[in-house]
This record gives structure tokens, sequence and C-alpha cells, in this order.
């Protein structure tokens, strides 16, 4: 079975004409006639979607119409999960190819309605309106001739006669017998208005980056040295010496803050993405968000000094020799109220 297949893909090749590329793929290309359908360039060669999402959305592409395209539906018939299936339709939604709405039936139950546009970008582009359909130009119509009202009674008058047959008015054909417009039917001044709207919600600016207090040749030299030396540790982290020079107040922020090259170097380059495109762009970001607190002082390491209470010592009472509290010597309360009250008499 296989021979057999090989050996037609050879004289398929052989067949082809032109010379042969030396490297790359070769497409031996057969016309459908039927159960086909055709996909763009700018979804299979989509530079930001994932191969799942594109996968998908052709799969969606060869569906008829009311097929249901729910989570759980695709999940049923491909084996990735619900998990992977759902990413890949939030990355269509997000791309314009998928737009999902909730929607009210009349009998007041909600469901959810999905859309599926093979082009999203030509929805934002203007259409040309279709021209009106040019009437064609009606019969000229004869004139009715103008019957003379009738003159006071007279003896005899003469009888009026009819007008002709002919003289009628000449009906109008029935194709021409409209005079309104459809309230349907383009109008050549109605604006266009885009089915997918453009996004509006502006993004946050960019943070800047961290910079240190001073950029000491000795601060240049360790985090020029660092950032050059991550492709030994991390292959995919290979930075150009533009992306590098522009990175080194970063890492010298990092330093002057007393953190330990090894551990710069691990907050950098652990679990980067699987597919990497811009290491400079992932490393910028990290080193400003991820960027540490100074650390601090002796003094402030200090625990807080707790506040002195002051006690009042105890005394022995001059009179009644009983102990109570007061800051100095004398008679307590009782004693004092005694003696005020007997001098007080006298």
């Amino acid at each position: 079975m296989d021979t057999s297949q090989n050996t037609a893909l050879m004289r398929a090749l052989t067949e082809l004409p032109g010379p042969l590329p030396a490297r790359g793929v070769i497409h031996i290309a057969i016309r459908h006639t039927d159960r086909f359908t055709v996909v763009g360039n700018h979804l299979a060669q989509h530079p930001t979607l994932s191969t799942t999402a594109v996968g998908l959305a052709v799969r969606i592409q060869s569906l008829p119409q009311g097929t249901e395209i729910g989570i759980k539906a695709l999940a049923a018939r491909f084996p990735e999960g619900e998990k992977l299936v759902a990413a890949a339709l939030r990355e269509l939604e997000a791309h314009g190819y998928l737009q999902r709405a909730r929607t009210r039936l009349p009998n007041g139950r909600i469901v959810t309605r999905t859309v599926f546009c093979n082009q999203p970008a030509a929805l934002l582009r203007p259409r040309a309106v279709a021209p009106l359909p040019q009437r064609r130009p009606a019969a000229p119509q004869i004139p009715a001739p103008q019957i003379p009202e009738p003159e006071p009674p007279a003896p005899e008058p003469p009888a009026p006669e009819p007008p002709a047959p002919e003289a009628a008015a000449a009906p109008a054909p029935p194709d021409v017998q409209h005079d309104h417009e459809d309230e349907h039917a383009p109008q050549a001044n109605t604006p266009f208005v885009p089915l997918v709207p453009p996004p509006t919600a502006p993004k946050p600016p960019r943070p800047p980056l961290p910079q240190p207090r001073e950029l000491t040749p000795e601060l240049d030299r360790a985090a020029t040295a660092l950032l050059s030396d991550l492709r030994r540790h991390a292959p995919q982290f290979v930075l150009s010496e533009n992306d590098v020079r522009q990175l080194v107040p970063a890492v010298a922020a990092w330093l002057e803050r007393d953190a330990h090259p090894d551990t710069i170097r691990h907050a950098l380059t652990n679990d980067p993405p699987r597919l990497l495109r811009h290491p400079a762009k992932l490393l910028r970001h990290r080193l400003t968000v991820l960027l540490p607190p100074p650390l601090p002082g002796p003094d402030e390491l200090a625990a807080p000094a707790r506040p002195r209470v002051v006690v009042t010592p105890l005394q022995t009472c001059d009179g009644c020799e009983r102990a109570f509290r007061a800051p100095t010597p004398g008679r307590c309360r009782d004693c004092r109220t005694e003696h005020g009250t007997a001098q007080a008499a006298a």
C-alpha cells in the first residue's frame, strides 16, 4: 500500500511543469470538484493565531448553517479538551472571526447566538452600494376629453353623446403603476456601519524601565555581562547589542538594590513561553514588574522602642500606716479627709 502511494506521488512530481525548488515544500495541487471549503490566506497564515485556532476556524467554516459550535459540541469532535477549545474560540473572537451574543427569544428563553465571518477585515471596509434599478418610462397617457357641465334646463335639450371608447385614459402598464420606493432598498446616502466594532478601549501606557540612582562603570560592566551571559543558561534568550544597551540600566537598578546575579538570572529566564519570539520584550516586562524593593537599613530593622510605663510607688500612710500609691509620702485619702474635717470643726 505504501509503495503504490509513493509511486503515484513520484509520478505526480515528474508531471509538474518547470524546475522544482531545491528546498522547501513542493505543492501538488489537484482541483477540487466537490466537498471543499475556500479558506483565505489571511486565516491560514495568520501571524498571531495559534494552530489550534486556525484549525478550529477551518472546521467551523466547513460546517453547514445551524450546526452547534459550542465548546462542549466542538470538544466532542476533537481530541483537544474543553479548555483548549475555549481558548481557541476566544482567539477567534478577539480577531473578529467569531462573535457570540446572548439573545432573548419571544418565549423568554435566553440563548447564545454565534456568528462566524470568514473575512472580518472586509466588514470594516466601505462596501459599494448597488445602484437602484432604473424604471422603464411609463407609456404616454391620452388625456380624457373635457366633458362640459350641463346647462340650465331648456326645452328638450339635446342628449350629450358618450365619449368614444378609444378616447378613455389608457391604463398604465402593470410594471409602472407603483409610485413609491421600496422601504428596504439600499439608499445611496446611507452611512456604512461596520458589523464588527473596532476596539475602543485605549491601551495603558507601558511603564518605563527602572533606572539606577547612578549608573557607575562597575554597575554598567556587571549588567552588560549578566545580559550577554543569559544565552548560556537559556538558549532562547539571545539578545542583540542594541537590546543589551537598552536593558543595562534596568539590570543595574536590580544590582543597586543588592540583588544577587543568580537571583536576577533566575527571575528573568524562569518558565519562559513555549514560543518565545521577542526575548527582549519579555526581559523588559520582567525587569519592570518584578523589580524588588530596596533592602532596609539596620535602623529600619530594629524593633520599635516600647513606651515606658511610669508606675506610682507605694507609700505608708503617716496616720493609719496603711499602704497607698502616691508620688510622695503623706497621708492616705481617708486620713486626709478626717484631718480636714477635724481642722474645720476646730
